[in-house]
């Protein structure tokens, strides 16, 4: 029932009681007018404060009157605003919308009620907040855009592999320039995160990522509009204490990363003593509970490519000497981590076991034994970084390949990817970070990778071709990173090469880098 309705019938009755109360006084008057004194003035007194009371309600009547219509007129004005922000997200061709307060004509004014500046405010946040915690996608589960669009503008001394990203310093031709200024925005990254339904138990969940390294194209424009390349596609099903990845992935053996924003698109020190090659993978992560809460288990199987490929660049897929010794590289891995998000700690062991088959039936057996940690030091520091060594390794990445391409392809596969797979390897990088707070940090870290230096040599002896492959490389960069807010970055960075050929002087080269980033 209604405010309305209710005094409505208050104000009935009350007239009701009115006329029956001055029927009833007459009539007592009239028949005992002798005997009875004369009760007129407190009759009166009782009508007026009667008279009162009803008019009093007459105005609380109105008021509430008021009030509803002006409750009505500010519920319109909500719904309509907010069915116009719907139109808006739904038709983005059309003119945005004007988030301002809506302007009511003079005569309208005085009988609606406004709605105050900040409470428009915070309804227009809401809805801005609802329409970006969701991308539309065909199915009803939620899907988050994320990424990066990275600026990248550097200065660099000496000659290196590549301008944009270099991985080697190489010797300085004569005619050619002792250094180069340059820009690139193809490091940017795009992201895509899928939230799925609960299967047999498990939390679903996808991520892509692509950035735009894959190459150049021809034509004008060509060095700033790289091509876009797949960086990971992973399916997750997590389970309270166990967790099954499959897809394109990161080495789990290898987990840390070095801090830079001058190498984004591959990680720091990729040919110097870090392992990080994306690689098809199916692994299990299995965590304990308890006494043994700080410790998990992964393992799984990998399909790495191999130096083998890197001459056989051709459209055509043809099996690796992995996938032709028809056994995946096994891995796994040990590790104790706390649960601090803020100052993290981890410490790794793990194994790998890689059979490969090359071209003319020539077999190597890879392995690689790596240690990796993450823990702090001081307050606002942390150090953190990896080492490994073994064989067979070069489709991981963390050393040295040629600058140069081989003229006999099929000779490269067959025989030079064979005896470089079967070369010891070694490596390492460490990377010290201290966070002065929230906003700015400074990291400066070094790295290392090569070949046995002995070995190289004698079986460049017989195939000419090695000769132009490295036997280490070294790296170290120092940073700063400002962060005025969680979505927006800039970074000074200076990083230097030096690279091991089997005979002369190192080549050294050195680079200057400005980086502005925004993230999504």
């Amino acid at each position: 029932m209604t405010s309305s309705s209710y005094l409505h019938r208050v104000l009935h009755a009350s007239y009701r009681l009115l006329l029956s109360v001055l029927l009833v006084s007459s009539v007592a008057r009239a028949q005992s007018a002798p005997a009875i004194p004369d009760t007129r003035p407190e009759l009166a007194g009782k009508i007026e404060q009667l008279t009162r009371s009803l008019q009093q309600t007459q105005v609380e009547l109105a008021q509430s009157r008021t009030e509803i219509q002006q409750l009505r007129v500010t519920l319109q004005e909500v719904l309509d605003r907010m069915n116009s922000l719907a139109s808006a997200a739904a038709a983005p061709a059309q003119e945005p919308t004007n988030t301002a307060i809506p302007q009511n004509k003079p005569d309208e004014a005085r009988g609606a009620a406004q709605i105050s500046q900040d409470d428009w405010e915070i309804l227009n946040a809401r809805i801005d907040e609802q329409r970006q915690t969701k991308v539309e996608s065909a199915s009803r589960y939620r899907l988050k855009l994320s990424g990066i669009a990275l600026f990248n503008a550097f200065g660099t001394y000496g000659q290196v592999d590549n301008v944009d990203l270099p991985s080697i310093s190489v010797p300085k031709f004569p005619g050619y320039s002792d250094g180069n200024v340059g820009a690139s925005v193809r490091q940017s990254i795009i992201g895509l995160t899928g939230i799925g339904p609960t299967v047999f138990g498990a939390r679903t969940s996808a991520d892509l990522q692509m950035d735009f390294f894959g190459g150049l194209p021809n034509g004008y424009g060509a060095t700033s509009s790289g091509i876009a390349e797949v960086r990971l596609a992973r399916i997750r099903f997590d389970w309270r204490n166990t967790s099954v990845v499959s897809g394109l992935d990161y080495p789990f053996f290898s987990p840390n990363l070095p801090t830079t924003y001058m190498s984004v698109v591959v990680p720091g020190f990729a040919s110097a003593g870090n392992l990080w090659a994306w690689t098809p993978t199916v692994r299990v992560e299995q965590r304990f509970a308890g006494a043994f809460s700080a410790f998990k288990i992964e393992a799984g199987f990998l399909d790495p490519p191999s130096a083998a490929s890197y001459a056989l660049n051709t459209n055509s897929r043809i099996p690796s000497p992995t996938e032709s010794s028809r056994q995946p590289t096994y891995a796994v891995r040990l590790s104790a981590n706390t649960k601090s998000e803020d100052r993290p700690t981890s410490f790794g062991i793990s194994g790998v076991y890689s059979p490969q088959r090359f071209i003319g039936g020539y077999q190597v057996t890879g392995w690689a034994g790596t240690v990796d940690w993450k823990f702090p030091l001081l307050p606002r520091t942390e150090l953190s970084g990896a080492f490994f060594t073994g064989r067979g390794l070069d489709g991981f990445g963390g050393l040295p390949l040629s600058p140069f391409r081989p003229a006999d392809a099929l000779q490269y596969a067959t025989v030079t990817a064979a005896e470089l797979a079967n070369l010891g390897a070694i490596g390492g990088w460490s990377q010290f970070k201290f966070k002065w707070n929230v906003r700015s940090e400074f990291n400066v870290a070094a790295g290392t990778g090569g070949r046995n230096s002995t070995d190289l040599r004698a079986a460049a002896a017989s195939d000419s071709f090695l000769v132009t492959v490295p036997a280490r490389n070294q790296m170290l960069f120092a940073n700063y990173i400002f962060k005025p807010r969680s979505d927006l970055l800039f970074s000074a960075e200076y990083r230097r090469l030096r690279t091991y050929e089997l005979a002369g002087p190192p080549n050294t080269a050195g680079q200057i880098g400005l980086a502005v980033g925004f993230l999504f």
